[in-house]
């Protein structure tokens, strides 16, 4: 059984998607997280597993967090997705920030790059694979989107009060726009962040480590072709620098998780991460 289970921090109220499972050594049935889904009253349809998206129960729940909002808030997301997908295939930039903007005073940056960006940049892949799309018009909306991206970091002044975070790819992974994204949001949340999202040799990266110190590495792989690389670069990290290692990408999204020598998150948003990196 999947459910809804909300849990309130101050005034707050936060939602998860749960399910049963049954424990059969202590003969008595038990909750797992299947997805932290955020802030209630920012919770919408999209956010929850397409598995379980259609299901009565679960959207009676979430409609009475939002019985007023969720559906202006569901137009709004979609809306948003499709003009900027719109502008990115089009190369307008100055029409993609005044969308981030707007889409920012109702809901926060998270939202935006989990919700909207990434889940854009997805279709535009898809469509690319399918035919849909030329590989030029691709290449100018990921070029576009990663001076979105640039222009958002541009934006931020952080504390950085908090820990220092290095982000690095794999040798032979060229998709840094994860990386970026990442980048801005930890920044957004005060932490120091370094980001080598550039394919580099894995000495450098070692090299870097050693001299700068950085308290948790994480490692973006986009491409499955790359997890093997992945794979190596951590298990190099771990022999010569024992610091804590996060995994993620859009390879890690699949059924079958690879085994890495370090924590694989998969499934979690942006507004998870700086728990994640408080707990390692």
């Amino acid at each position: 059984m999947v459910y809804i289970r909300a849990k309130k921090v101050k005034s707050d109220q936060y939602l998860y998607l749960v399910k049963s499972v049954w424990d059969s050594k202590k003969s008595t049935s038990k909750q797992e997280i299947v997805k932290y889904l955020g802030k209630a009253s920012e919770v919408v349809k999209d956010d929850i597993p397409v598995e379980y998206r259609d299901s009565p129960k679960i959207l009676s729940v979430l409609a009475s967090f939002n019985p007023k909002d969720i559906k202006k808030r569901e137009e709004s997301t979609k809306k948003s997705k499709q003009q900027l997908y719109k502008k990115l295939t089009e190369g307008n930039i100055d029409d993609c920030v005044k969308i981030y903007q707007e889409y920012t005073k109702i809901f926060n940056p998270a939202d935006f790059f989990d919700k909207i960006l990434k889940q854009v940049m997805y279709d535009i892949g898809e469509d690319w694979a399918n035919n849909k799309i030329s590989i030029a018009t691709e290449h100018v909306a990921s070029n576009i989107a990663q001076t979105l991206v640039k222009i958002i970091m541009d934006s931020v002044s952080g504390s950085a009060n908090k820990k220092k975070i290095l982000i690095c790819v794999p040798v032979g992974e060229e998709h840094h726009l994860g990386c970026d994204v990442l980048e801005t949001y930890l920044s957004i949340k005060g932490f120091k962040v370094y980001n080598m999202g550039t394919s580099m040799p894995t000495e450098s990266i070692i090299n870097f480590i050693e001299n700068n110190k950085p308290d948790i590495a994480f490692i973006s792989i986009t491409l499955p072709d790359n997890i093997l690389a992945g794979q190596r670069l951590v298990r190099k990290i771990n022999d010569e620098c024992k610091i804590p290692i996060l995994i993620g990408g859009y390879a890690m999204q699949t059924e079958k998780i690879p085994k890495f020598e370090g924590k694989v998150i998969s499934e979690s948003n942006l507004e998870e991460l700086p728990k994640i990196i408080r707990s390692v």
